[in-house]
């Protein structure tokens, strides 16, 4: 998860590596950790409108988060990502969800900003993922901070571009190791600033929530 562009070229189609969300190798709470994943799924998700399996789930990251290609279920590397993800659950009892899954909680009321945003952009966030959002590169795996926007960057599809699921993520990690420092209504401002910067389309999101509930930050 640490080189995932540099292992997995072929079905990588941006810059970015699992870790760059998944925090510390999937075990950073509010950092959507893979602790305690394995005994969740089969979930519901409300994107799919259905019951969707672990496999599933990663390669909806593949194909969103990574811009990429899905993994064969039987691959060598989907097992081992599997596998990853059993260890990193162990002592987890099934069906439980744990404390600090997912991106953590953020005011959804709030009304968000963009030029706000762009400012906060500027002040907090710039120095690591550049002006233009095109990130650090550093070292043969790829980024030190990784691209916000543009072609290297996730694409339309990604749960990353929602505004809300981003302010989420931000408010508890960003800036990278002030994690809290920001408002909720400074998280939202500059989620909804770069989310909405130029990146890949996504094809398939004219079939995400079939049910008809649609968040109101889900890209259309």
């Amino acid at each position: 998860m640490n080189e995932t562009r540099q292992r997995l070229p072929k079905n990588v189609g941006n810059g970015l590596n699992c870790s760059n969300c998944h925090l510390a190798g999937g075990a950073t709470a509010y950092a959507s950790p893979w602790v305690g994943i394995w005994g969740v799924f089969p979930e519901y998700r409300a994107r799919s409108g259905k019951l969707i399996s672990l496999q599933e789930r990663i390669n909806d990251c593949f194909e969103r988060s990574m811009n990429g290609k899905p993994l064969p279920y039987t691959s060598t590397e989907m097992t081992n990502i599997l596998a990853y993800m059993q260890w990193l659950s162990t002592g987890v009892p099934t069906g439980v969800s744990v404390t600090g899954r997912g991106f953590g909680a953020i005011d959804q009321k709030l009304k968000a900003d963009a030029n706000h945003g762009k400012q906060v952009y500027a002040d907090k966030c710039a120095s690591c993922h550049g002006a233009d959002g095109s990130g650090m590169k550093g070292g043969e795996h790829g980024y030190t901070f990784p691209p916000l926007w543009g072609a290297d960057s996730f694409n339309d599809g990604a749960g990353m571009a929602r505004t809300y699921t981003a302010a989420a993520f931000v408010k508890h990690n960003m800036p990278l190791g002030q994690g809290g420092t920001l408002t909720d209504q400074e998280a939202v401002d500059v989620s909804e600033f770069f989310t909405h910067q130029p990146r890949p389309v996504y094809p398939g999101k004219s079939h995400d929530w079939p049910l008809g509930d649609k968040p109101k930050d889900a890209r259309s």
